[in-house]
C-alpha cells in the first residue's frame, strides 16, 4: 500500500550521523525506504551506524564539516540527493559573563554556520534538485526558550531557526522546502557532556509533562516525516518536540 511517508526512491544526507539524534535520523530514514549517506568526523562511529541500517546503498562520508575544504570536498563528492537532515551539533555551557570569542566562534561555527554553508554548497552544485527537502535540527532553547548558563548554544540555534525561515522564503520557487525541528531535552551523548548527573537528569524528566526527556527516535520520527512527501506543503516551520516543555 502506497504511503506517502515512505521515503522510497530517495537518497538523503544526514550530518552528525555518528551518534545520537543522526544516527537515529539514518536508522529510521533507511528503515522508510531510503538510501542514506551518512557523514560525521569520526569513521569508525559512523561504520557502526552504517552496520544499524536498513536495506542497501548506502555510503557513509568522513569529513569535519567545520573545515571549508572538507566541506566541499563532500559536497562534490555526494551523488544526487533529494534531502539532507543537518544533525551535526554542540553544546557549551558558559554563563554570559565569562563566554569569549573563541567559544562563541566554536559553537557558531558547528551549529550554524556549516550547516548552512554546506545546505547553500549542495544547491549551488545542482546536488540538490527540486521537490527537495531541507530539515534541520535545531533546539527550543534559543527559539523558544531562554536558559540560564546556556547563552551561546542558545544563540546559535535561534540564529539557525531564522536563518531557516528566510531560506524556506527564498528557495520556495526552487520547490525546496526548508524546516526546522526544535527538540527539547534528548537523552543523547551530548547532553552527558554537560557533567549531568542520572540524579539532575531524573529531576528535569520529572518537570516535563510528559514525564520523560526526548529519545533520539522521537526527533528521528520528526525529521522522516519533513523529508517524506507527506510534508510537500510544509516549509518555513519550527516543529516544537519537547513532551510538552514549552506549555508551561
Amino acid at each position: 500500500m502506497h504511503t506517502p511517508f515512505s521515503l522510497e526512491g530517495k537518497t538523503l544526507l544526514i550530518t552528525g550521523a555518528s551518534s545520537g539524534i543522526g544516527c537515529a535520523t539514518a536508522v529510521a530514514c533507511s528503515e522508510a525506504g531510503a538510501r542514506v549517506i551518512l557523514t560525521g568526523r569520526d569513521e569508525e562511529r559512523l561504520a557502526r551506524t552504517h552496520a544499524l541500517l536498513k536495506g542497501s546503498g548506502h555510503l557513509q562520508i568522513a569529513a569535519d564539516l567545520n573545515d571549508e575544504e572538507q566541506l566541499a570536498r563532500l559536497a562534490d563528492t555526494l551523488p544526487a540527493v533529494q534531502g539532507a537532515a543537518f544533525c551535526a551539533g554542540t553544546v557549551s555551557m558558559t554563563p554570559f559573563l565569562f563566554m569569549n570569542r573563541r567559544e562563541m566562534e566554536t559553537i557558531f561555527n558547528t551549529n550554524f554556520f556549516s550547516p548552512v554553508f554546506l545546505a547553500q554548497k549542495l544547491i549551488k552544485t545542482k546536488k540538490l534538485g527540486k521537490e527537495s527537502s531541507l530539515v534541520f535540527v535545531s533546539s527550543i532553547v534559543g527559539p523558544l526558550v531562554a536558559q540560564a548558563g546556556n547563552s551561546v548554544y542558545a544563540s546559535s540555534k535561534g540564529a539557525l531557526t531564522a536563518m531557516a525561515r528566510n531560506m524556506a522564503l527564498e528557495l520556495a520557487p526552487k520547490k525546496i522546502r526548508v524546516n526546522c525541528v526544535l527538540p527539547g531535552t534528548t537523552d543523547t551523548p551530548m547532553i552527558r557532556t554537560r557533567n549531568v548527573t542520572e540524579d539532575s537528569l531524573a529531576e528535569e524528566a520529572r518537570e516535563i509533562p510528559l514525564k520523560r526527556l526526548g529519545r533520539p527516535q522521537d526527533i528521528a520520527n520528526a525529521i522522516v516525516y519533513l523529508l517524506s512527501d507527506a510534508s510537500q506543503w510544509v516549509t518555513g516551520t519550527e516543529l516544537t518536540i519537547d513532551g510538552g516543555t514549552t506549555l508551561g
